[in-house]
């Protein structure tokens, strides 16, 4: 099980995260009251082990100004929060040539009139089509707001969509996990990672020990 803690501002988080068992950290550099800057992250991701991922969370920008912001920031992964494109994907593909990662989300949305789940769907075989990024981040979305909301998407209707995804993506699940419920998320989803911000937090942007500890010892425990 692959576990990602993300939204974190500060060389102790990101360093507890690593001690406590996490496989990344995320840094969100999109619009947030957890977002950070390159400049900032650069100060943190030589202190972390370096099999430890380090994971760019990026709104909608130019290929080119995300590859840059990557790479000054010393990550080894991006992911893609701001809807999916399939142009911006090959252009930044094509920028990294395999240096650097890429992670597509794909939003379900909570609060529509109708389900997310024939829309999701469809952008995971588009993904897949293409060829490009393998790891599918699916997150909740309310509103404007997608990740760090608090509140899960619709595990039932999404377990047809995980099936159906079939074996040539990883599909991780966000969006309102905590320790007292990223076990149900696993067992009825069986993703190939999960990934937590709000869930263990102490307030926004910083993290709590006890919650990440809980956190991953039931996603560990629930493989």
């Amino acid at each position: 099980m692959w576990i990602k803690i993300c939204a974190n501002t500060n060389l102790a988080d990101a360093q507890l995260a690593v001690d406590l068992g996490a496989d990344a950290v995320g840094f969100v550099f999109a619009p947030s009251k957890r977002q950070v800057t390159p400049e900032q992250v650069a100060h943190i991701t030589p202190h972390l082990p370096p099999h430890i991922e380090r994971v760019g969370v990026f709104p909608t920008l130019p290929a080119e100004e995300i590859a840059h912001q990557a790479q000054q920031s010393g990550l080894t992964a991006v992911q893609l929060h701001g809807g999916v494109n399939l142009a911006l994907l090959q252009r930044l593909h094509d920028l990294l040539q395999g240096q650097i990662k890429i992670i597509q989300t794909v939003h379900w949305q909570v609060d529509a009139s109708g389900p997310s789940a024939t829309s999701v769907g469809q952008q995971l075989k588009e993904i897949a089509k293409q060829g490009i990024a393998r790891r599918i981040l699916i997150d909740s979305k309310i509103g404007n707001a997608g990740g760090g909301t608090g509140i899960p998407f619709d595990w039932a209707a999404a377990r047809t969509v995980f099936t159906a995804a079939g074996k040539g993506l990883e599909l991780i699940v966000a969006g309102g996990l905590r320790p007292g419920n990223v076990a149900e998320a696993i067992h009825g989803l069986a993703p190939w990672g999960v990934d937590v911000t709000s869930g263990v937090e102490a307030t926004p942007g910083r993290k709590s020990p006890e919650k990440i500890a809980a956190f991953i010892k039931a996603a560990r425990e629930s493989e």
